[in-house]
Order: structure tokens, then C-alpha cells, then sequence
């Protein structure tokens, strides 16, 4: 049985404490791996070897950052076969959601890479003749970043590769359910040539870690991406500290069927936004509002595809709904089904597990009465909901206190173009799905799916602290007394 320890200034570190937990395939409860978890004072080392190597790193030229950057990206992609068996057994993600996993890592860090060369800043015309009046970006220090289970990888590349870029450097506490999913990056990083402490790797129980990210003065940033609760209590005292932060949240993201649609490519659509990695995805489009004049259609056609999704081994390649990561989910979700029932819904499909298993399941006529409607099931649980017109649609969409994203299905422009500027979520997606990534772009929500973007230059600025400078050639300035 495989054992792996802390990363710590380059080096694998065993525990300080001792602490080793037993880490669970939770697609068939057998021990996958040990792992080491990080104590108070292993935190500790963790954040001194970030600080102490931040400085020479900031100073190195962005060749070399770019360098080890393109070269972690060839080692990660040259250890697939490797890193997909521990996205299966760690995460139970399905073999189409691995490869999709291990290539965007490799995007991410290509384009961390290319960002090296860009951290700028710009010029301004000054209202005083011969003043040079200009902005530069300088990295924060060291960034802390907390990710999650659910795109383990992804998103804690996210996290570090862009602010590595920017030339801080990085404490990464990876998910307590998939740790090994984030320790791998430290031996890619140090056969990279990473110098050591610039990237610092921690599995750590949520009570040894406390505030500490908050309250550290060493720490300047934090990055996270989990639950809302989760995000809210860290943001907060994150501002006490005057510190920054960017939290990406959770969704209710709407999958939108106008009246005009292809029902069938409809269908495909929705099912995709929902049923992808088991529906443990925070852009997952967990709530489908129809218009009525294709409702009955569209739902008994997404009833039926839903009931050819196999649910299995993620091992196996015909596998589409792998294990939710833990038995409690399939509870929880079975509570939100059946208070929508209670009061109203129609169950057409699903509603049945067995250990971390949950079946694809589907109900209609939902209101905003029911819990559903409301709360994130993070889990393969889809809500259909009837609009009237388009104003309805609009009206329902936007009733959520989350904003991460949406997905429009029309062949209409007009509606097309209303609803991108019309709805309260920080990404449209007309005819394609809810789901969708790039290293690039300014992923993010707005309302409690959180605050700040992540990839591509979004990243550098967020990881940069701004300072604007001017130089006056003569002294020549003139003041009032």
C-alpha cells in the first residue's frame, strides 16, 4: 500500500505528529492509499519555506518561470496512465472526466506559462508636462489556496500555477478526500526544477488548519474553491485581516430550453450539464426550465436518456455516473427529492442507491417552494421546472441566491442576446452546455457563487498587487506653498 507524505521546501516529509489517515476508494470502500496529514507546526514549515523562497523567485527572470512551468506540464501529461488510476480511485471520477482532468492541467499550466512573460502593467498621459506617469505588478508574497474533491486537479492548478507565474509563492491545502490527487504535484514540480519552498503541499484536517491561512501575516492572498458556507467564514475573516481573497462557490446553475429549441440536442445538453462527474460540479445545470409548449416532450425524452446512463466502476469505459464521494451525499439527496415530492413533484426516474452509487434521477414540476429548487444537491439530481414565456424563464433563472453559470438552447437571437445580458450568473453559455472550462478565460459567479476570476491574466491580476509610479525628469513641480 502506497504511502504518501507531506511536501514540504521540496521534500517529502513524513507527519510531525504521526498523523496518517487511511484515504478510501469510495467506489468500492477499499483502502486506496495512507497519507500523512499535516500538523500545526508542519503548517508552520509550510508557510516559512513559502516566505523564505518567495523573494528569489519573484527575482527570477519569467524564461525560467515559463520553463519549469512547460516542463511540469510534459512531466504530468508524461505520467497519464498513473494520474488517471488515481482519479478513479481517489476521486471516482469516470475514465472521460480523468482525460478531460489530466488535459486542461496541462493547458493550465502552458498558459501559466505564456502568462510569465505578461505580468504588466501600463502607461497614463499625465494632466503635468513631462511627468511619466505608469502602473507596474508585483506578486503578493505567498498565496494559500484551498480546492476541492470534485476537479481535485484542475483545480488546484488553477490555484498555484498562475500565481507561480506571477512569481509568488504557494501553500496548497488539497481536499481531505483526495489528497493524493495534490501531493502528486510536488514530485512533478521538483523534477521540474521548482526551486525548493516555492511550492509547499499540505493534507490537513480542517480543525489543525483553523484560521490560520486568515490570520498569518506571511500569508497575503487566499484562494479557494468549495462549499458557500465554506467561502463566506473564510472571506470574512479574510477581510478582517484586510487580506485578499477570491472564493469560487457553489450553483444552481439554470440549463434554459426555449420554446424553439431541438429537443432532442436539448436533452443531450441538459443531461451532460447535469449528470457529468456524477453532477459533483459546481456549474453542473441542476435545475432545466422548459417552456411549456415543449415541456411534456422534453421531459419524457430526458426521462428516457437518463435511463440508459450506466452507473458503475469508473474503471469501466462504458461507466457515464461513477461514485458520489461519500454514502452521506446519497442521503442528503434523497431528503431534497422527497420534500419535492411531498409537496408536488412528479419523480420520474431515479431516487435509488447502493453505497456511494445514486442513480440518475429526474423530477418535474418543480416550484419554488421546494428545497430543490434552492439548494445545490452536488449530485446527480435534475430539477425540471415550467416557464410560460420568456419573461418567466428569466424570472425563474434568476430567482437563486447563486450566479455561477447558465446554458441557453435556441436558435432565437433575439432571446439569445436578452438572456446573455439579462442573467444574474457570471457565465452564458447559448447552446452548449452549462459545464465548460478554459486555462483562459474569467472563470467565476457573481452572488454566492463568489467573488474574483481565475485563469489567464484574470489570475495575474487578482495574484498581483498593483502600484502606479511617476517620474518627474526636472524639479520643476510647482505647489501652493
Amino acid at each position: 500500500m502506497k504511502e504518501y507524505k507531506l511536501f514540504i521546501n521540496g521534500k517529502d516529509k513524513a507527519s510531525s505528529n504521526g498523523t496518517i489517515i487511511d484515504d478510501i476508494n469510495p467506489s468500492n470502500g477499499e483502502l486506496f492509499a495512507r497519507v500523512h496529514m499535516a500538523s500545526t507546526q508542519d503548517i508552520e514549515d509550510a508557510i516559512e519555506s513559502a516566505y523564505v523562497a518567495q523573494k528569489s523567485w519573484a527575482a527570477t527572470a519569467p524564461r525560467e518561470k515559463e520553463r519549469v512551468l512547460l516542463k511540469a506540464a510534459d512531466i504530468f501529461e508524461a505520467r497519464a496512465d498513473e494520474i488517471k488510476t488515481i482519479l478513479m480511485q481517489e476521486s471516482g471520477s469516470v475514465i472521460a472526466k480523468c482525460m478531460f482532468e489530466i488535459g486542461m492541467v496541462a493547458d493550465i499550466l502552458r498558459t501559466a506559462a505564456g502568462e510569465a512573460r505578461r505580468v504588466s502593467g501600463e502607461t497614463f498621459t499625465s494632466n503635468d508636462p513631462g511627468v511619466l506617469s505608469y502602473s507596474i505588478r508585483r506578486p503578493l508574497g505567498v498565496v494559500a489556496g484551498i480546492s476541492p474533491f470534485n476537479a481535485p486537479m484542475i483545480l488546484s492548478t488553477k490555484k498555484f500555477a498562475f500565481a507561480l507565474a506571477a512569481g509568488n509563492a504557494f501553500v496548497l491545502k488539497p481536499s481531505s478526500h483526495t489528497p493524493v490527487c495534490g501531493l502528486v504535484f510536488g514530485e512533478v514540480f521538483r523534477d521540474a526544477g521548482l526551486p525548493d519552498g516555492v511550492l509547499n503541499i499540505i493534507p490537513c484536517s480542517s480543525q489543525d488548519l483553523g484560521e490560520t491561512f486568515q490570520t498569518d501575516p506571511r500569508i497575503a492572498m487566499i484562494t479557494l474553491t468549495g462549499s458557500t458556507r465554506v467561502g463566506k467564514l473564510v472571506a470574512a475573516s479574510a477581510a478582517m485581516h484586510m487580506k485578499k481573497c477570491t472564493v469560487e462557490l457553489g450553483g444552481k446553475s439554470p440549463t434554459i430550453v426555449l420554446g424553439d429549441a431541438d429537443v432532442d440536442y436539448a436533452v443531450d445538453t441538459a443531461a451532460f450539464s447535469i449528470f457529468m462527474h456524477q453532477g459533483q460540479i459546481c456549474m453542473a445545470g441542476s435545475r432545466i426550465i422548459v417552456e411549456a409548449n415543449i415541456y411534456d416532450e422534453f421531459c419524457e425524452k430526458f426521462a428516457a436518456k437518463v435511463k440508459t446512463l450506466k452507473v458503475g466502476n469508473p474503471e469501466d469505459p462504458t461507466t457515464i455516473i461513477g461514485p458520489l464521494i461519500e454514502e452521506a451525499q446519497c442521503e442528503y439527496i434523497n431528503g431534497l427529492v422527497d420534500d419535492a415530492v411531498e409537496k408536488g413533484a412528479h419523480l420520474l426516474v431515479g431516487r435509488e442507491h447502493e453505497g456511494c452509487f445514486y442513480k440518475p434521477t429526474v423530477v418535474s414540476e418543480i416550484k419554488d417552494t421546494m428545497t430543490i429548487f434552492h439548494e445545490e444537491a452536488f449530485g446527480p439530481a435534475a430539477a425540471i421546472i415550467k416557464a410560460r414565456d420568456l419573461e418567466h424563464v428569466l424570472e425563474i433563472a434568476n430567482n437563486s441566491s447563486y450566479g455561477l453559470s447558465s446554458a441557453v438552447i435556441t436558435d432565437n437571437l433575439s432571446a439569445a442576446l436578452k438572456l446573455t445580458e439579462s442573467l444574474k450568473t457570471g457565465m452564458v453559455h447559448v447552446n452548449g452546455p452549462t459545464i465548460q472550462d478554459e486555462a483562459h478565460i474569467p472563470f467565476g459567479g457573481v452572488k454566492e457563487s463568489g467573488m474574483g476570476r481565475e485563469g489567464g491574466h484574470f489570475s495575474i491580476e487578482e495574484m498581483t498587487e498593483l502600484k502606479w509610479i511617476t517620474l518627474e525628469g526636472h524639479l520643476n513641480h510647482q505647489y501652493p506653498f
